[in-house]
């Protein structure tokens, strides 16, 4: 089972939490605001590794949190 360590709460389960999706990075090189919010919203990397995600503890604080996971072997790094 996945835990995650709330900053206020502690190391909790992760169905305390609700995933709010990775934290996308747009490249520079994409400047009209539509098209950076797009990316932003919808293309997801999917990486199979180290991804930065955004969690919001749902069933504790009702705070969000940004963590880095290892989507590989299901891990908080």
């Amino acid at each position: 089972m996945l835990w995650i360590t709330c900053p206020t709460c502690g190391e909790r389960p992760a169905s305390e939490f609700r995933f709010g999706g990775e934290l996308p990075h747009v490249p520079d090189s994409v400047t009209d605001p539509d098209a950076r919010n797009l990316d932003w919203v919808w293309m997801q990397d999917n990486v199979d590794g180290i991804t930065t995600e955004r969690w919001f503890h749902a069933a504790g604080c009702r705070r969000w949190l940004t963590l880095r996971r290892d989507t590989h072997t299901d891990r908080v790094a």
